[in-house]
C-alpha cells in the first residue's frame, strides 16, 4: 500500500470538506433556503467524517483496508457532491445519485468490518 498517495488523497478530501463547509456557512447562508442549506450541510458532514476515516485507513497502511478506502472515497464523491450540486442548482437528477453514494459508504463500512475481523484472526 502506497501510504503517501492515500494520505495525499485523504488530505485533499479533508481540505475540500472544510473549504466547502466554510463556503456553505459564510457564502450560502443568505442565498439558499433553509432546507437547501441543511442538504448542503449534510453533504459536508458526511464528507468530513469519511475524510477522517480515509486518513485513518491511510495511516494504518494495511493492504486489507484498500477496498474499503476506495468505497469510502467513491461514496464521498457520489453522496456529498451530489448533495452540494443539488443544493446549488436544484436539479433533481443529482439527488438520484445520492443513495448510490450512501450505499458505497455502507459497503465501505462493511468491508472495513470484514477486513478487521480477518486481521484479528491472523
Amino acid at each position: 500500500m502506497n501510504n503517501k498517495l492515500f494520505i495525499v488523497i485523504s488530505g485533499i478530501m479533508g481540505f475540500s470538506a472544510v473549504a466547502l463547509g466554510a463556503f456553505g456557512a459564510h457564502g450560502l447562508k443568505n442565498i439558499l433556503s433553509q432546507d437547501l442549506l441543511e442538504t448542503y450541510k449534510t453533504g459536508v458532514f458526511y464528507h468530513l467524517i469519511h475524510s477522517a476515516v480515509l486518513l485513518t485507513i491511510s495511516i494504518a497502511g494495511n493492504e486489507k483496508f484498500i477496498k474499503s478506502f476506495w468505497f469510502f472515497f467513491a461514496g464521498i464523491i457520489l453522496f456529498s457532491f451530489s448533495l452540494y450540486i443539488y443544493a446549488l442548482t436544484q436539479i433533481t437528477t443529482f439527488v438520484m445519485v445520492t443513495p448510490v453514494g450512501g450505499i458505497f459508504l455502507l459497503i465501505g463500512w462493511l468491508l472495513l468490518i470484514i477486513a478487521g475481523m480477518k486481521k484479528a484472526e491472523n
